[in-house]
C-alpha cells in the first residue's frame, strides 16, 4: 500500500509532467481550478490548485474533502502512483470505477486532453 509521502511525491511528479507538457496538454493544464485528491485507502485528502500549468498542493488532511473543489479525484494510493508512473491507464481505471473524477462538463471536456 502506498504511503502518504509516496502519494504526495506522485502528485509532485504529475505536476512536473504537466508543467513540461506541450500543445493540447499544455492548454488543458492551463486551467485555474481548485483540486482535491482523496486517497481512499489512506483516508487522506490532498487539496490545492491547478494553476499555471501545474498542481500546487496546499494542504493534506484526514478524511474526505472538506470543501467541494472544482476538480475532484478519488482513488487508492497504489492507483495514484500507478497512474502517474504510466502503469495504469486512466480511461480504463475511470471506466471500471477504480478512479473517480468529478468536475463541470466544461472542465471534463478540457481535461480529456490530459487523459
Amino acid at each position: 500500500m502506498a504511503t502518504i509521502e509516496e502519494c504526495r511525491a506522485a502528485l509532485e511528479k504529475l505536476s512536473d509532467t504537466l508543467r513540461g507538457a506541450d500543445g493540447d496538454v499544455r492548454a488543458a493544464a492551463a486551467l485555474d481550478r481548485t483540486v482535491s485528491c482523496h486517497v481512499t485507502d489512506l483516508d487522506v485528502t490532498f487539496t490545492g490548485r491547478l494553476t499555471g500549468g501545474r498542481i500546487e498542493v496546499d494542504d493534506t488532511h484526514p478524511g474526505p474533502p472538506r470543501d467541494r473543489a472544482q476538480i475532484r479525484l478519488a482513488m487508492s494510493g497504489d492507483d495514484l502512483v500507478a497512474l502517474v508512473d504510466g502503469e495504469l491507464n486512466f480511461a480504463k481505471a475511470w471506466a471500471s470505477g477504480r478512479v473517480r473524477l468529478e468536475a463541470s462538463l466544461v472542465d471534463l471536456f478540457r481535461l480529456r486532453k490530459l487523459l
